[in-house]
């Protein structure tokens, strides 16, 4: 049908319309086919970027993942998310944002296997529960920085702010323990910016992401013990930094066999100052 206009006034008004709808449904048609288009190369490569959030994308079972930031660019900063080793080696890491009544269930499963793990914490984890951080130092742990607070630390990108946040923490630990926090930072979320690594590596820290890790920090909205052993044994490659939450009930029931489960496909486990030996 053919449209008849009383002005050219309204011709225009009309066609500038059109336009705009034009440009609506180009920007959709883009939009859809470059999602379609990403989703088939969810397999593939994860360009290298030390900036966002951190990312992994999973290939073939028993090998390391490829992550938004390399080895090689990490290792500008001290940083970390992975041993690239052939040596079925784990190292295992745990944040703790908050206790409820896990924590001791998986230190006895450390303790049974002598696994060394290291426990990134946080301001009100150390003020709450001295106890759980004198026994991990105890132990054998690595006690780690997880920041005072817990903010997005890629929104930081001044120094001032940044040092807070971690000696915030470092000055609160010696208060509670009367020991210095060892220089391992991770950071909340897995956000952060290459500004943030190099503030980090300025302190004296290395800085630690993960290879392995799956979605257990909903406290009720827990895995099952076989969904949780369907990621923690299908995704396991030697030298794997594993991340774990303390919170986890799953995590806390299941270690035990996990780490059965793990020694069985003849994985040992190491600490992450081990790493640190390596690098050097």
């Amino acid at each position: 049908m053919i449209r008849k206009f009383r002005s050219l006034r309204e011709f225009k008004i009309d066609r500038r319309r059109c336009l705009r709808i034009s440009a609506v449904m180009l920007l959709f048609v883009t939009a859809f086919f470059a999602g379609r288009f990403a989703a088939g190369r969810t397999q593939k490569a994860v360009p290298a970027a030390a900036e966002g959030s951190w990312g992994l994308s999973f290939g073939q079972e028993g090998q390391p993942p490829t992550a938004n930031a390399s080895r090689e660019e990490l290792a500008k900063y001290d940083a970390w998310y992975s041993e690239e080793t052939a040596e079925k080696v784990i190292y295992l890491t745990f944040d703790c944002g908050y206790e409820n009544g896990n924590t001791p269930a998986i230190l006895e499963a450390l303790k049974k296997h002598g696994v060394p793990a290291a426990f990134f914490v946080v301001g009100n984890f150390v003020e709450d529960n001295p106890e759980l951080i004198r026994r991990m130092l105890e132990e054998g742990h690595i006690v780690g920085n997880h920041t005072l607070h817990h903010p997005d630390m890629s929104k930081i990108s001044e120094f001032p702010a940044f040092e807070e946040e971690i000696c915030g923490l470092e000055e609160l630990f010696l208060e509670t323990t009367g020991q210095e926090l060892p220089k391992y930072y991770r950071p909340p979320q897995g956000k952060y910016s290459e500004n943030n690594l190099a503030m980090a590596q300025k302190l004296g820290y290395q800085t630690f992401f993960w290879s392995l890790a799956y979605v257990d920090w909903y406290e009720d909205q827990q895995p099952s013990k076989e969904e949780a052993f369907e990621k923690l044994l299908g995704r396991i490659h030697p030298g794997a930094i594993v991340l774990l939450h303390n919170t986890s009930s799953t995590n806390g029931a299941i270690l035990d066999e996990l780490l059965t489960r793990w020694e069985e496909m003849g994985y040992r486990f190491g600490a992450l100052s081990d790493l640190e030996q390596h690098a050097g």
